[in-house]
């Protein structure tokens, strides 16, 4: 039977009387709450457990009448519960995806119903008014200048993009080159450098540029995987002498495996010496400068000339909560666009322009709305203590490693990572490494991440496990459950002795 809408039920409108979506989330979400599964994943292996969640959406094929939206519902919320991932759960510490803060997700619903977009006023002129406040408030903690400004998009990796676009495009200016005229043949041969562990999208971003995945000139690292100066010293000495055109050093503040900071400050003053840009991708270092206690480790990054920061990281915002900051608006220059059907010039005089000219996306949801909306709930203080909570966890979980004879610490916590290994006599103790994790996963028991490092005793990079810890209200209880479970499952991995292709499908439990 066909459904009928009224007007005023088939959409909501936001602001103070704005209860209808938010009535229909409470009913959904409490709809399975006293049904659900308390792990951080489903339990089967992943064929499995995909097939399951088509199978409770039928036919892929889109119905002629639909079952209203009530019903519409109650179904994606009971698949999402009963199918998908609970960050909120003690024992899911795998990546830099932490549990969002429940007014962080009303807020993030609240930008949905507005359905705002940022390239114009008349888009949504209290969400251009909203960003500015963040933009300018979190820029002020970085310790950036007046002139500073920025945009929030997609993540951490399109952040990165855009500094790099800019970059270009101002090493092009400053050689008398409109890249958007001349191409970047007129850089000559351009090359961007970053440390050894920075994060892959920089050689994304470099090939979606038309660079090369080439360009990038990785730096070495010292023992704390932290940019060495004196190699980017030499580096740039090469450069010189093979003619390749430095466009940008990115420093990284926060790595993803290690958490560690590159010494800004003196990569700073190398970058000045040099003129060049400086780039600090600090998606998951950022959250550091709310912590009186580790805002320490970024001293230096208001001398740069762009920073990435993710706060759906260290911040615990639904994802996408990514801005890109600039010391000097000005720089976004390059990208400016005057459209006829959304800013000519005269709209722009008289005070309707957006911040299409500061990005590459033209509709861009108002992401800020839960960034402000957290800021103002919880203010410096109170993310700071969720940072402090969380690297207390990590500290925690090195001492119960440094406990275990059969676990071995192959980097300490920064600030929420911290990445060790099982040791076994097995001559392959990587794949049993790796086969504990995906048997937790499987299980439905627990998600902890993997990487590879080379360690102090051995030539080559080795599989390691990695605790990512971004839930505050995790204990250290919890935390002995984990490795508890760890050591259990290893110890049956490697009792076995599985390959690795019946092994992918061990321990996975099944309706």
């Amino acid at each position: 039977m066909k459904q009928s809408h009224s007007p005023e039920s088939r959409f909501s409108a936001p602001g103070p009387g704005w209860t209808n979506v938010g009535r229909q989330l409470i009913e959904a979400a409490a709809s399975v709450t006293d049904r659900g599964r308390l792990a951080p994943l489903p339990a089967g292996a992943p064929d499995e457990v995909l097939a399951r969640v088509r199978g409770e959406l039928g036919a892929a094929r889109l119905p002629a009448d639909g079952i209203g939206a009530d019903a519409a519902l109650a179904t994606m919320a009971q698949i999402v519960h009963d199918y998908g991932l609970n960050l909120t759960h003690e024992l899911c510490a795998a990546h830099l995806q932490p549990p969002a803060l429940t007014v962080a997700v009303a807020a993030d619903a609240l930008a949905s119903a507005t359905n705002a977009s940022l390239d114009t006023y008349d888009s949504g002129p209290a969400t251009l008014a909203i960003e500015t406040w963040a933009v300018d408030a979190l820029a002020g903690l970085a310790g950036l200048p007046p002139t500073a400004g920025g945009v929030f998009g997609p993540g951490g990796s399109y952040s990165n993009l855009l500094a790099l676009l800019i970059a270009r495009d101002q090493a092009g200016a400053a050689r008398g080159a409109d890249i958007r005229r001349d191409g970047v043949g007129a850089l000559g041969d351009p090359v961007v450098l970053c440390s050894a562990v920075a994060h892959f999208s920089l050689q994304r971003a470099c090939a979606a540029l038309g660079l090369g995945e080439s360009a990038v000139v990785t730096v070495d690292c010292d023992e704390q995987h932290r940019m060495l100066p004196s190699a980017l010293e030499t580096a740039l000495a090469r450069l010189d002498e093979t003619g390749r055109t430095p466009i940008a050093v990115v420093a990284t503040a926060g790595t993803t495996d290690f958490g560690t900071v590159d010494p800004l400050p003196v990569i700073a003053a190398i970058a000045r010496a040099h003129d060049l840009w400086l780039h600090v991708d600090a998606a998951y270092g950022f959250g550091a400068l709310f912590s009186d206690r580790f805002a320490g480790l970024l001293d230096g990054i208001g001398a740069a000339d762009s920073i990435t920061l993710d706060l759906h990281k260290v911040g615990w915002q639904p994802a996408a909560a990514s801005l890109l900051l600039l010391a000097d608006l000005d720089g976004f220059a390059s990208l400016d666009r005057s459209v006829a059907y959304l800013n000519p010039e005269d709209d722009l005089e008289a005070g309707f322009g957006g911040q299409l000219g500061l990005t590459l996306q033209t509709t861009r949801r108002p992401d800020v709305l839960k960034v402000a909306t957290t800021l103002l709930a919880y203010g410096r203080r109170g993310l700071g203590d969720m940072l402090d909570d969380c690297h207390d966890l990590a500290r925690a979980a090195e001492r119960r490693i440094d406990a275990e004879p059969e676990l071995q610490l192959v980097s300490p916590a920064t600030l929420t990572t911290v990445v060790f290994r099982y040791l076994c006599d097995d001559p392959d103790s990587d794949r049993v490494n790796a086969e504990v994790r995906r048997r937790l996963i499987s299980s439905g028991t627990a998600l902890i991440g993997r990487t590879q490092v080379r360690i102090p005793d051995g030539p080559d990079a080795r599989t390691c496990l990695k605790l990512t810890l971004l839930n505050p209200e995790t204990t250290t209880a919890d935390l002995d459950r984990l490795f508890d479970e760890v050591l259990r499952v290893a110890l049956e991995v490697e009792s076995e002795g599985l390959n690795p292709i019946t092994a992918a499908n061990a321990g996975a439990t099944h309706d």
